[in-house]
């Protein structure tokens, strides 16, 4: 594969990842903040329950933010490590 192809690829990789990690935290924090505002309307509760899911719904667009990250890196070094090993076969 050219080099052109090869960092075209790359490039798509990494828009598809960060593109994933921004959905991934806006989902999480209206997701909390949804079930907040609605729990809050049903139980009378304002604005305490919208408050408590909205901090769960950020912390949970944290983790998934982390873990997508952490997955990321390990498909990187795998990567890395295969190029290694086929340039040490080739030469």
């Amino acid at each position: 594969m050219t080099d052109t192809k090869e960092n075209r690829r790359e490039l798509f990789k990494s828009i598809g990842f960060l593109s994933g990690v921004g959905i991934s935290m806006v989902a999480a924090t209206f997701i909390g903040f949804g079930m907040g505002y609605y729990l809050d309307q049903w139980l009378d509760t304002k604005p305490w329950l919208t408050l408590v899911f909205l901090a769960l719904g950020i912390i949970a667009g944290f983790r998934n933010v982390y873990i997508l990250t952490a997955r990321e890196l390990r498909r990187q070094k795998r990567e890395e490590q295969q190029a290694e090993k086929e340039r040490d076969a080739e030469g």
